[in-house]
């Protein structure tokens, strides 16, 4: 059954509530004490796009009398230069500052702002609501407390207003406002006001908020956001403002130290500390701390802030450097905790997956992924579903597209220290990030860790690769032929091994073709099985190679990530790359498979060269020309395997 969510719907008629009126300091001391002891909330407004969200955070410094004379002034001039008529003020220039962002009326970046009333200081993140700028928005939601999802009264609920909805939740906001704008566009109708409400929370039964309040706003005539409007007499819950000076955020208690190694610091000979931020739970002097990933302890011996020693007790968010009371091997990533409360160290986890990038998320394939200030190569073991934003349907796919999002399994290429996103953002959430370019490709936290079966163990064997290298006579190598069909593969392979099979040299040939006769005729042609059928491949060449064999892999790959992949499973010292770099229109001219014709004729519409892209190698270890002979394409690879 879905959880329930307390929703704040008002219906009866009440008077408006009063504009809060500041308390006016008679001192500066007064009034900066009163701003000390203020706390502060971090909020976004978010939605889809032109909903309203820039004019309701300049309404809201207006109202809140947060402009200086010179910003207003700036303000009235760039209202009439982007074509405000008369006196009226867009308040929206007041957050989108980018020249490109005014000129199209849109919100691209992340806009912060600080403002404060009399009962509390404020935060605000104003996130663009455009589709393709959604990885902006997640930046603002990860450290957001409420989220403003603002719905344009004439236009409802719409796909981006439930996707903006799923992601806060799944961003850990807990506290939502329905701020249904441009209610003066309606008529200010409560019919409307509450169909939009009931369809809302029916949405959100699945999602993990603890509070939703409706709001019905008008950010252009001020209704409803520091004070109870007149136009709509029905409403009588809290103005915009009052609620956020209200909302009560309870402050995490999770216990446990979580503390990730930012720098190892080294200022002289005599002093070794290691700097970062708490990311939960609290140390002090005294505690014994367990470094995760050796399971070494220590205690604390001193804590460090501003060059001097503190002994209170340090909670969360706090920046401290740890002097421990032994030398113990600690570094850069390495995660500290509470000796006796250990977080999970492992290779396998469960997360949900938003992917931020235009190209495509496969399954199998490596990516660089960051969690805390650990680094590891990690893969997409299994995309179990994505989620349909409309009907939150689980729904199976192959890969994975621009602001999908998913349930995955993900396997990292070394044990990393990790917990769930609800136990800690900073040990829940991490980011993949593409190898060649470093963009980042998408964000993910952490459902559960899938715990290895502890009945599999790595079996130690008697004999070792280099026993049977010695008993072959020479060592074990991969050579992996690449090219388009048709360019010679199969031809040059066949031709090597009988060269160094009368040299003495135990080989063995895989090729593509028969590989799908047998270990992967499971497997198709479309671009996720293609990226599986090379990473069998190369786990077959790689024990081949262990066997103390020449292994010849002749195989279109067509794609560099995974002829990357492959050179890391092997081992760079044992991998050749050879790229026979035939051009398409000779390997159409051949054709000795028929493939080309039934590609021309929309019979095969991934075919490799016609309708699915090739990726030549850059750097290949060997470059076979078109026009080389066979016998001279042979000796070209032997001398370069003699080299190696």
């Amino acid at each position: 059954m879905p959880r329930k969510i307390k929703t704040q719907i008002f219906h009866t008629a009440a008077s408006s509530d009063a504009r809060p009126t500041p308390d006016v300091p008679v001192t500066i001391e007064e009034f900066l004490a009163q701003q000390l002891n203020q706390d502060l909330l971090r909020f976004i407004t978010c939605g889809s796009v032109d909903d309203g969200k820039s004019t309701l955070i300049g309404r809201m410094l207006w109202e809140s009398q947060q402009l200086f004379d010179d910003q207003l002034a700036s303000l009235k001039t760039d209202s009439k230069k982007y074509g405000t008529q008369g006196d009226d003020i867009d308040f929206a220039l007041l957050v989108d500052g980018l020249s490109a962002e005014r000129e199209q009326g849109i919100t691209i970046d992340v806009a912060y702002r600080f403002f404060a009333t009399s009962k509390r200081k404020f935060i605000v993140a104003d996130t663009p609501g455009h589709e393709q700028y959604t990885r902006n928005m997640i930046t603002g939601a990860s450290t957001a407390e409420v989220a403003i999802l603002l719905v344009d009264a004439r236009q409802g609920i719409l796909t981006q207003t439930r996707r903006h909805a799923y992601l806060t939740s799944l961003m850990g906001i807990k506290h939502v406002v329905l701020a249904i704008n441009k209610m003066d566009t309606v008529e200010y109708k409560q019919e409307i006001y509450e169909r939009i409400n009931a369809e809302f929370a029916l949405f959100c039964q699945k999602l993990s908020f603890e509070s939703i309040t409706a709001i019905p706003v008008s950010a252009l005539k001020g209704d409803n956001i520091t004070s109870r409007s007149t136009s709509t007499p029905w409403y009588s819950g809290p103005s915009l403002i009052s609620y956020l000076e209200t909302i009560r955020i309870l402050p995490q208690t999770e216990s446990g130290l979580i503390f990730p190694v930012q720098w190892v610091n080294r200022p002289d000979s005599t002093f070794r500390g290691f700097s970062g931020s708490i990311a939960r739970g609290t140390v002090q002097p005294g505690d014994q701390v367990r470094v995760i990933a050796s399971g070494q302890t220590a205690n604390v011996q001193a804590i460090i802030v501003s060059e001097q020693q503190d002994a209170r007790p340090f909670v969360q968010g706090e920046a401290i450097t740890l002097q421990l009371d032994k030398e113990i091997d600690i570094s850069r990533g390495d995660v500290l905790t509470i000796a006796d409360q250990p977080v999970d160290y492992e290779t396998q986890f469960e997360a949900k997956l938003i992917w931020m990038d235009g190209t495509p998320g496969q399954a199998g394939r490596k990516y660089d992924l960051k969690l805390a200030t650990q680094w590891t190569g990690a893969t997409i073991n299994n995309i179990g579903y994505r989620i349909n934003i409309n009907t939150g349907e689980q729904e199976p796919v192959n890969t994975l597209s621009r602001n999908e999002i998913a349930s995955c399994n993900i396997f990292t290429d070394k044990p990393i220290a990790l917990t769930t996103y609800e136990t800690s953002k900073e040990l829940g959430g991490f980011i993949l990030v593409d190898r060649y370019t470093n963009a980042t490709l998408a964000v993910g936290v952490i459902r559960q860790a899938l715990r290895r079966s502890s009945n599999v163990h790595k079996q130690a064997l008697s004999i070792n690769r280099q026993a049977r290298e010695t008993l072959h006579g020479h060592a074990g190598k991969v050579i992996w032929l690449t090219g388009l069909s048709g360019s010679g593969k199969s031809t040059i392979a066949n031709a090597l091994e009988i060269k160094l099979h009368t040299q003495g040299k135990h080989t063995y040939i895989l090729d593509g073709d028969n590989l799908r006769l047998g270990l992967n005729k499971d497997l198709g042609f479309s671009e996720a099985d293609r990226i599986e059928n090379i990473r069998r491949v190369a786990e077959v060449a790689k024990l081949m190679m262990d066997a103390g064999l020449i292994v010849i892999a002749a195989f279109i790959s067509p794609f560099k990530e995974d002829r990357a992949q492959t050179r890391e499973i092997i081992s760079a010292d044992s991998f050749i790359e050879v790229f026979v770099d035939t051009p398409r229109e000779i390997c159409e001219q051949r054709d000795p498979k028929g493939l080309y014709k039934k590609a021309r004729a929309g019979l095969l519409p991934n075919m490799t060269g016609i309708g699915s892209r090739y990726e030549a190698p850059e750097a290949p270890d060997l470059r076979i020309q078109s026009g080389t002979g066979i016998a001279e394409a042979c000796d070209q690879i032997v001398r370069l395997l003699d080299q190696h």
